[in-house]
C-alpha cells in the first residue's frame, strides 16, 4: 500500500515541493490555453518578460526554474557564462538570479527572438551581459538559418531559411583562460561546433550539450562523447525525448525528422 501511493502521488509532490514548481503550476494555469506564436507580458517571481509564445515559454520555465536543469555550483560569485543558443532569455535570467554577479555571453542566432532577448534584459536592468546576435557556428561566416517564432530555429533544419551571420566558438573560447559554464542549446549544430572546439574545452567547468540525431545523418554521440573524455570530463546523459518501442519506434514523435535527442550534462571533478 505504502508503494502503491508513493507511485500515484510523486508527479504531484514533485510539481508542490518548491516555490519554483508552484509559480510552474500558476503560470501554466494562466497561460497553458493562449494560442501558439501569440506574444504576452509575464510576470514571474521578481521579473517581467515578453514572450513571443507562452508554450515554449512555459516548457522553458519548467526546465529551467523548477527543475534547475542549468544548476551548477561555482567557487565565485561573478562566474563566467557563455549562452549558445539564448533565446529570448530565461535562462538568462535564471543564471543571474542564481549568481547576481555573473558576467554572461548570450548567443542567439535569430534576430526576432534577439530581440525580444535583448528587452527582456533591458525590461530586469540586468547587468554584465553581452548579447551577440549571431549563430553559434565552426567558422566566422553567414549560414542559412531557418526562424521557428519560438525556441525551435536551426541552421540545420527547416523550410523557409534566411541568411544570419555566424561566429567561431572556438575563437571565443580561447581568450578566456576559464569558463564556469559553456551551455549549448544549438538545435543540431553542436556536432560541426564541438568537433572544431574538441581542443579548446580544457577552460571549461561544466558543459551542458543538448545532442540532436537527425534522419539520415550518421550519429555523432560515440564521437562527442569521446571529445569530452578526452577534454577530462565525466558525464550524465538524459533523454529529452523518450519513445516507447524504439525497435519499432524508430522517430521521436514529436520531431519526426529526429531519431535522437538528448541532454549532456559534463563536468570536471
Amino acid at each position: 500500500m505504502i508503494l502503491f501511493f508513493k507511485i500515484l502521488f510523486k508527479d504531484i509532490y514533485h510539481l508542490w515541493r518548491t516555490r519554483y514548481s508552484r509559480t510552474f503550476l500558476r503560470l501554466a494555469f494562466q497561460y497553458g490555453d493562449v494560442g501558439r506564436y501569440k506574444p504576452r507580458e509575464i510576470n514571474f517571481l521578481n521579473f517581467e518578460i515578453v514572450v513571443p509564445d507562452c508554450q515554449s515559454f512555459l516548457w522553458q520555465f519548467k526546465e529551467i526554474f523548477a527543475d534547475e536543469n542549468y544548476r551548477f555550483l561555482s567557487n565565485t560569485s561573478s562566474p563566467l557564462i557563455y549562452n549558445c543558443g539564448a533565446n529570448i532569455g530565461i535562462d538568462t535570467l535564471y543564471f543571474k538570479h542564481l549568481y547576481p554577479d555573473a558576467h554572461i555571453k548570450a548567443f542567439e542566432a535569430d534576430p526576432t527572438i534577439a530581440g525580444y532577448l535583448s528587452r527582456n534584459i533591458q525590461k530586469n536592468n540586468l547587468q554584465n551581459i553581452e548579447i551577440i546576435n549571431q549563430a553559434v557556428w565552426n567558422e566566422n561566416t553567414t549560414i542559412s538559418f531557418s526562424a521557428e517564432g519560438a525556441d525551435g530555429g536551426s541552421v540545420i533544419v527547416g523550410a523557409k531559411t534566411t541568411q544570419v551571420p555566424a561566429t567561431r566558438l572556438k575563437d571565443w573560447l580561447e581568450k578566456e583562460t576559464m569558463i564556469d559554464l559553456l551551455k549549448m542549446d544549438i538545435e543540431g549544430a553542436e556536432v560541426a561546433v564541438i568537433r572544431d572546439c574538441k581542443n579548446s574545452l580544457g577552460r571549461i567547468r561544466h558543459l551542458f550539450i543538448e545532442y540532436h540525431a537527425y534522419l539520415g545523418e550518421p550519429q555523432a554521440l560515440g564521437e562527442i562523447l569521446q571529445i569530452l573524455t578526452d577534454s577530462g570530463f565525466r558525464y550524465f546523459i538524459r533523454s529529452e525525448a523518450d519513445r516507447k518501442q524504439p525497435f519499432v519506434n524508430r522517430t521521436n514523435h514529436k520531431t519526426p525528422v529526429m531519431d535522437l535527442q538528448l541532454n549532456i550534462f559534463a563536468y570536471k571533478d
